[in-house]
């Protein structure tokens, strides 16, 4: 690097982590993820409201989206990313103890829904380029063919839909 001759540089962990990662090992974990939590098609998923339960969530939404209903790798990347979103919000914002995960699949969708105690609405805020956080609901909304939350008795669902491609 220009102007750094003579210093150390630092040392590519990227390799490291890349070789510790495959699709097969982050397979194994879904798979594992699902056995541990139930299958969020069958029925609601509690997860503690902490956010080391994101990646419960992502994991849940991959092995069903790309695995169960075998869906495009684009589409599973997508869904996990929003539901990633949706479950942030839920944990940061909720003050919950747990919150639900669901999904849904019908001819030509899929929902996935994110329920909690509180009655506070989500909102999208408007998002500037050098914004670092709050862009959680931006990317529903760019992503999601629908998105919104319905409110229960007993706080809300906050919810997203995707135009799929049936097989």
């Amino acid at each position: 690097m220009a102007g750094l001759e003579g210093m150390e540089q630092p040392r590519g962990h990227a390799h490291a982590a890349a070789a510790r990662w495959s699709p097969t090992v982050e397979d194994e974990r879904a798979l594992k993820a699902l056995e541990l939590y139930g299958n969020p098609t069958e029925a609601e998923v509690l997860l503690p409201s902490r956010p080391e339960s994101a990646v419960t969530a992502r994991r849940l939404t991959q092995v069903v989206v790309l695995r169960q209903w075998g869906l495009t790798p684009k589409t599973t990347e997508d869904a996990v990313l929003l539901v990633s979103e949706l479950v942030g919000n839920a944990v940061r914002h909720t003050g919950a103890r747990v919150f639900g995960l669901r999904l849904h699949r019908r001819r030509g969708w899929i929902r996935v829904e994110v329920r909690d105690p509180s009655r506070g609405l989500p909102c999208l805020m408007p998002v500037q380029a050098m914004d670092i956080s709050g862009r959680g609901l931006f990317l529903v909304d760019k992503l999601a063919d629908r998105w919104g939350a319905d409110l229960l008795p007993r706080g809300k669902t906050t919810w997203f839909e995707m135009r799929v491609t049936d097989r």
